[in-house]
């Protein structure tokens, strides 16, 4: 995928790790996260059709997209209201003005919803890391790192009790994703596959990526398509192709009403969606 953002992202998140180890060693960020309560699970509609509702302040494509009076906590309990199965917070603090603290506060106003970090991760610290700061899951970019490093932050993540969302931006990515999460004994609602439609080197969108992946052919895994869903008409489509869920982030953020659009998507979505 595109490997100038994502090196410029990965070196960035490297030093924000390193930086967060001079404050914390690893075996003392572990001890805590040991302390901790289980993390909250996904709960899964019977439907077959759900959706990750993300809170970012910004974005690299659409600039600013919290106003004056955002409250975090707000947005956290509208998507709750509506139906989101989970919460996406982004954490990645220059392109995206994101922050752990702004993860903290939203974990505490989500309720019974999980909350999944979002970011550019690179070290099994940085999950743990998530743990910490109350994330019931974690992205992680497969094309971000190495095989070995992904699944030692996946293996890190199943340790902890929490759920990773194995995100790809093409077929060769995806299929990778599919055998690292065929190597691990895990719950199928532990892991989840996303396809992102996004072209990190353009930021344009091509939601044709969706339809030249037939998602049944994940097994028992769920696919979240992600990226360029704007309304309730393209959630239902992609829920009759078969996918099984959305991260939806943008079009939230700079909708009128979140909660309305949340539940439009998801009626949509499940009205839709093929046994």
């Amino acid at each position: 995928m595109s490997g100038e953002f994502l090196e410029r992202m990965a070196e960035s998140s490297r030093r924000r790790s390193a930086k967060a180890k001079e404050h914390m060693a690893e075996d003392e960020l572990r001890r805590r996260v040991e302390r901790l309560p289980l993390p909250r699970a996904i709960g899964f509609s019977p439907h077959g059709f759900d959706l990750i509702a993300e809170i970012k302040p910004r974005s690299p494509s659409e600039g600013r997209l919290a106003g004056a009076d955002f409250s975090p906590a707000a947005f956290a309990r509208q998507y709750a209201s509506a139906g989101a199965a989970a919460l996406s917070v982004l954490t990645e603090p220059s392109r995206f003005g994101g922050s752990l603290e702004l993860l903290s506060d939203i974990a505490k106003a989500a309720g019974d919803i999980p909350v999944m970090r979002k970011d550019f991760l690179v070290d099994p610290y940085q999950v743990l890391e998530a743990r910490l700061h109350g994330a019931s899951g974690v992205l992680l970019i497969v094309g971000m790192t190495d095989d070995v490093n992904t699944e030692a932050m996946l293996a890190t993540a199943l340790a902890c009790g929490m759920f990773s969302l194995l995100e790809a931006f093409g077929d060769a990515e995806l299929e990778r994703a599919r055998e690292m999460a065929g190597r691990v004994d895990a719950p199928r609602d532990k892991i989840l596959l996303g396809l992102n439609c996004r072209d990190l080197r353009t930021l344009e969108v091509d939601r044709e990526r969706f339809g030249r992946v037939d998602p049944q052919n994940a097994g028992d895994y769920r696919m979240i398509a992600e990226s360029g869903i704007e309304d309730a008409r393209q959630a239902g489509e992609l829920a009759a192709r078969g996918w099984d869920g959305l991260l939806i982030g943008t079009a939230l953020m700079r909708a009128a009403d979140p909660q309305e659009l949340t539940a439009a998507m998801l009626a949509e979505g499940r009205r839709r969606r093929q046994p």
